[in-house]
Parts: structure tokens; C-alpha cells; sequence
């Protein structure tokens, strides 16, 4: 079995990550972890945290929608959007956050409370991945 596991994080306008990890936790259906020599699967994303271990060290990810094809030495994420966490504006994320509630609170039909609330799973997203730099890379 390889020590480590190749995971790629490609979106439509790049390749936003290709690096050996120790492990990852991705948003699926639920959340799935995955060691190096997985069984291959293929499982559609959500909108949710990206979690992977490099040594010690954990590195956090927002994905947004997408899929992962997993074989027992790599991982690859496509995904709509992603953002590592140390590229998120934590002020804007925050901003993002109050705008997005601000919608829902205004939002009349079902079809306006949809999008609210989409926007602002998103805004919550960016804002608790971006989070994870200030504290230290925990888990929650």
C-alpha cells in the first residue's frame, strides 16, 4: 500500500491543487475519508468543506458542487468552484455571510428563499473555511 495518496483539485478554470496527501475528508451524500490504496469510487460533491492532512499539518478547501473519482493512488475533485482557505477574503466572507442573511430575511417567494438560502450556505462556507487559518487549522 503507497504512503500517500495524490489528490487533484481541478475547477473549469484550473488546476487549483495537485499535491501527495496523508489523507482527505470530502462533502459527499455524507462525509467520506480517504486513505492511500481506497477502493475506486466515484461520488458527486456538495457544497461543504474539503479537508486533507499533510504530515501533521491539516489544509482546508471550500468546494462547491462537483465530483470525486477516487483509485487507490489518487483522488481527483472537480469541482464548480473551490477556494483554498488562505484565498478567501475573511472580511468579505464575513460581509458575504450578513448579505446573504440579509436576502433571506427580505426574501418573498419560494423560489427567492431557494436562492437565499443557497447563497448563503455558500457565504457560510467560504466564512468557516477561511476561519481555519485564524485557528489553527483545527477540525471542528
Amino acid at each position: 500500500m503507497p504512503g500517500r495518496i495524490l489528490l487533484e483539485v481541478v475547477t473549469p478554470d484550473k488546476l487549483l491543487l495537485s499535491q501527495e496527501v496523508d489523507e482527505l475528508i470530502a462533502p459527499g451524500t455524507g462525509e467520506f475519508g480517504v486513505l492511500p490504496g481506497h477502493c475506486r469510487f466515484l461520488s458527486s460533491l456538495r457544497v461543504g468543506e474539503l479537508r486533507y492532512r499533510v504530515g501533521g499539518e491539516m489544509h482546508f478547501m471550500s468546494i462547491m458542487w462537483g465530483f470525486a473519482d477516487v483509485t487507490p493512488r489518487r483522488v481527483t475533485i472537480l469541482a464548480e468552484v473551490a477556494e483554498k482557505a488562505e484565498d478567501i477574503d475573511v472580511d468579505r466572507a464575513q460581509a458575504k455571510v450578513l448579505e446573504a442573511e440579509a436576502r433571506l430575511e427580505a426574501s418573498g417567494s419560494r423560489e427567492e428563499i431557494e436562492a437565499a438560502l443557497t447563497s448563503l450556505e455558500k457565504a457560510r462556507l467560504r466564512k468557516k473555511v477561511s476561519d481555519r487559518l485564524l485557528q489553527g487549522r483545527r477540525p471542528h
